[in-house]
């Protein structure tokens, strides 16, 4: 049986807590390569931390784990099509992958073979249309569109689906990698917990007493980056941008439960909770040892060994409680990943 391991070690520590702690064999095979036909068809485990007890249902009945004045936080990001594939003037082939719009047009990037690429590199996406490098920063580039950067997404951007998945994006993944509730734009993958939400489990949660909220994390590589010490706490998060609506805030406050919907929400909520910003940038990282001041419960999907994702939901019901739970799920060949099955931490 074929797996995979990604734990990365370079540097030694005391610490009591180690990168290899965290890692686990996660059969490739269980790694989703599409998304479910039907959204709320996905498998949920239900983890119960008071009672350290597993249960296993579909996402479409999550509404039955609900009660009046508990509070849905969700994630209302969206998902632009970032990644851009062209050719410099040598007919080298060469991926861009978009990050954010800074001023006067320049947007930061990941280049492929960076190493290779010099400032003033046109890479051609179409006959007419290019992308200039103007600046390189370390392992990133600024790079700058000869015409409408809307126009040149629009027609030449793919989405930027995670590594993991071993296949080129397809039209059906501009639906299916977005969640129902997307609005702002901005982020370069997707609040994955939110995909399995229709408006239909939406109506059957505000039908059990459960309010929604919305917040936005326009989510970048920061969540993707891999942690490269054997000491976690010497690891730190690249910085994403957050927004909480000002009206939000009481009904989070207020909440009888306060459910967050991916560890996106989590993060920006935890952040919220320790610099009382409604926006900004979120670079908090979570691990083991974490005390939590406003996230009661947590609706995840299950996340790749030794990940920053994985170390959030081990802080939140505890390593051995989560390892269990991913026994549990491999087991019963629950799909990991982005387009897999989903968790709820209650």
């Amino acid at each position: 049986m074929s797996s995979v391991k990604i734990c990365v070690s370079k540097q030694k520590s005391d610490s009591d807590m180690k990168l290899q702690d965290f890692d686990y064999t996660l059969p490739e095979k269980l790694i989703a390569q599409y998304p479910s036909k039907e959204r709320e068809q996905a498998k949920l485990l239900i983890l119960n931390r008071a009672a350290k007890s597993i249960t296993h249902c579909l996402f479409s009945d999550i509404y039955k784990s609900l009660e009046p004045g508990d509070v849905l936080a969700i994630n209302n990001t969206k998902v632009f099509k970032a990644r851009l594939q062209g050719k410099k003037t040598t007919g080298g082939v060469v991926e861009v992958l978009l990050i954010k719009q800074q001023a006067d047009g320049i947007w930061e990037s990941m280049v492929s073979n960076a190493r290779r690429v010099r400032p003033g590199t046109q890479i051609f996406l179409g006959p007419d249309a290019y992308v200039k490098v103007i600046e390189k920063k370390g392992s990133r580039c600024l790079v700058a569109f000869n015409i409408s950067a809307h126009d040149i997404i629009d027609k030449y951007g793919t989405v930027p689906l995670p590594h993991y998945i071993k296949r080129l994006a397809i039209t059906n993944d501009e639906e299916y990698y977005q969640t129902t509730f997307a609005k702002k734009t901005g982020s370069i993958a997707a609040p994955t917990a939110g995909l399995h939400f229709t408006e239909d489990v939406l109506r059957q949660c505000k039908k059990s007493g459960a309010a929604i909220e919305e917040i936005t994390l326009h989510i970048g590589p920061g969540t993707f980056k891999p942690i490269r010490t054997q000491n976690i706490e010497e690891h730190e998060m690249e910085a994403e941008y957050f927004e909480i609506p000002q009206k939000s805030i009481k009904v989070l406050h207020n909440a009888k439960r306060l459910f967050g919907v991916g560890t996106s929400v989590c993060r920006t909520l935890e952040t919220y909770t320790q610099t009382k910003k409604t926006f900004g940038l979120a670079d908090l990282f979570i691990y083991p040892g974490y005390k939590f001041k406003i996230i009661d419960c947590l609706i995840t999907n299950f996340h790749l060994p030794c990940s920053t994702p994985l170390l959030l939901v081990c802080a939140f019901a505890g390593k051995e409680l989560i390892f269990k739970a991913y026994e549990e799920a491999i087991k019963k060949e629950y799909r990991f990943l982005s387009y897999g099955d989903a968790m709820l931490i209650i």
